[in-house]
């Protein structure tokens, strides 16, 4: 196997870049750095991310050495992405474009980013594989403790704060579910972790949790929420599934509706049916993935008003809700 060296902007354990190419790189046997550093020992020179000039940096000295250049772009294509500071990343397309269509190939983590790449190279888009980030994970978790002593529903948010990771519909959601009992109770606010208590419901917002304090996190809650609106994976999805919580996330992150399943109302009761193409929109939006009937899948947010995320967050909870009672 031809040595590679992943190269990545920061070591952050809480950034999903650099964790990915620590999968990667464990499973092919490559080495993580930060920066470009040195290449002369590599065969394969692996770039993550985009936008950034240390990026290019990399990208340009693996192409004067000669290395084979791969591309991991993590998301950065997707539309509401590229939406966002749009006039940053129009200043500097033509730098990203240049290296991007004289890598030796691209690594997607979806079909749907496969798609987001292609659109933005257009006809000079260099070969796309995609690897699917859920080999690196154990679904087969059958067990999900039941709600709490407490009586509420748990529900967890781990991650950073940003726009794009739509919290503000999720706290919302939280806000004006119709079963509430007394007014919101905002909790201690210490190292970004806010809790919000509603009634049956409390939200558990955690930016930073790691080791010991990051398995009681999971221990606590009864769903984990992603209701991010541009996400090419989530990996937080995936450690919540592994460990055998329910999830809700939405068709910001395109990678867990591959599989989706919609959930159909008839005379008959309910059943569960494959997704076929767009047809799943006329079903409300509430679609179930596989993973044990654990996710919770939520199309047409992404490209929805704010009122209607709101609103399908509030569908999902309220699902969730009677399924842990």
């Amino acid at each position: 196997m031809a040595r590679r060296i992943h190269i990545v902007p920061v070591e952050d354990e809480t950034n999903g870049v650099w964790r990915v190419a620590n999968m990667l790189a464990a499973e092919d046997g490559g080495t993580v750095q930060i920066g470009c550093g040195a290449l002369d020992d590599a065969e394969e020179v692996w770039v993550h991310g985009m936008w950034l000039p240390r990026e290019w940096r990399a990208c340009w000295r693996a192409l004067r050495l000669g290395k084979r250049l791969v591309r991991m772009t993590h998301g950065s294509l997707s539309p509401v992405y590229l939406r966002y500071h749009g006039w940053k990343k129009w200043l500097v397309g033509s730098i990203e474009r240049y290296f991007l269509r004289r890598a030796d190939r691209i690594v997607a983590t979806c079909a749907a980013e496969k798609g987001w790449i292609e659109a933005y190279l257009g006809k000079w888009c260099p070969p796309i594989e995609v690897t699917d980030i859920k080999q690196f994970f154990d679904f087969s978790h059958k067990g999900h403790k039941e709600r709490k002593g407490d009586g509420r529903l748990h529900l967890l948010y781990l991650g950073r704060r940003h726009p794009l990771k739509g919290l503000e519909y999720l706290e919302e959601a939280v806000k004006s579910l119709e079963f509430r009992v007394g007014s919101l109770e905002l909790g201690e606010v210490k190292d970004d972790r806010v809790e919000r208590v509603e009634g049956r419901v409390e939200l558990r917002v955690v930016s930073n949790a790691f080791g010991e304090e990051k398995e009681k996190v999971w221990d606590w809650c009864d769903v984990l929420v992603l209701p991010t609106l541009s996400e090419n994976f989530g990996l937080v999805v995936a450690e919540a599934l592994e460990r055998g919580k329910r999830v809700i996330t939405t068709d910001g992150a395109p990678a867990w509706g591959e599989e989706a399943k919609v959930k159909v109302e008839g005379e008959g009761g309910s059943r569960v049916e494959r997704v076929e193409g767009e047809g799943s929109l006329e079903f409300g939006g509430e679609i179930w993935s596989g993973y044990g009937g654990r996710l919770l899948y939520l199309v047409g947010y992404r490209d929805g008003t704010d009122e209607r995320r709101v609103e399908l967050l509030k569908s999902a909870i309220e699902t969730m809700a009677q399924m842990v009672d």
